[in-house]
């Protein structure tokens, strides 16, 4: 499969950036997406020229490192997939594929492909932890949970932090990502103690990061590859008044 690649190059934070065009040929189908990124990197190395720079580490939907645009879509065409899992099966010989970093001034170009992401580590720093002495560790079945309260923390916990929520919003709203990081700790009797400093802790710190609003369009929902759920916005907002209030 041959491919031509619009890659946006650009050297760090405060350069102008632009997109260069590339030709890669003899591509695989059964390769991801960030193996046919190597295959184009190999070749510039050998032409002399510079590698593409983007985030990885586990290759395996894990992490959430592998942050990037393909054709305007984070991660990429398929659904609940991150880049690194998205596989060149889903492209035709011939293809024109557009790659860019995310678009968000809280995410900030580090150079071509690479954003940084800290801010999400700062909000999650914010309040984002359970801080009381948990003592020694105790039987699994001890503490009894309502289990679709547990389902649910799960659920709002597989929560990778990518950002790709924060790229497909219209107002760059970390909202989705909050609120699974909220939720997953109020709804566990483990999370109780710090509860309501914790919301408005983390909340705090999302506004000062520069992230914008949520309007509800749902571009989060849709396009976040472990598919979390815009009701943990929901509780987000509850959480959020029943701790202003509770805290005046």
């Amino acid at each position: 499969m041959n491919l031509t690649l619009k890659v946006w190059r650009q050297q760090n934070t405060k350069a102008e950036g632009k997109f260069e065009t590339y030709q890669v040929k003899n591509i695989s189908h059964e390769m991801s997406f960030l193996e046919m990124i190597d295959v184009l990197n190999e070749q510039l190395i050998v032409e002399g020229a510079e590698p593409v720079a983007f985030d990885h580490d586990c290759r395996e939907g894990i992490c959430g490192m592998c942050s990037m645009y393909i054709d305007g879509k984070p991660h990429g065409p398929w659904q609940a997939n991150t880049t690194c899992q998205l596989h060149m099966r889903a492209f035709k010989d011939g293809d024109t594929i557009t790659i860019e970093p995310w678009r968000a001034n809280a995410f900030p170009v580090v150079k071509d492909l690479m954003v940084d992401r800290s801010a999400f580590d700062r909000i999650i720093q914010a309040g984002g932890y359970i801080s009381v002495n948990t003592g020694n560790a105790v039987d699994g079945n001890a503490l009894p949970i309502n289990k679709d309260k547990a389902d649910a923390a799960f659920a709002a916990a597989m929560c990778i932090g990518c950002g790709a929520c924060v790229a497909a919003c219209k107002n760059s709203s970390a909202m989705l990502f909050l609120s699974a990081k909220v939720s997953h700790l109020a709804l566990l009797p483990q999370g109780e103690p710090e509860r309501r400093s914790r919301v408005l802790n983390m909340v705090a710190q999302m506004d000062k990061e520069g992230f914008g609003a949520c309007t509800n369009t749902g571009a989060c929902e849709a396009t976040c590859p472990k598919e979390i759920s815009l009701t943990n916005i929901a509780r987000l907002n509850q959480e959020y008044l029943t701790a202003s209030i509770t805290s005046n």
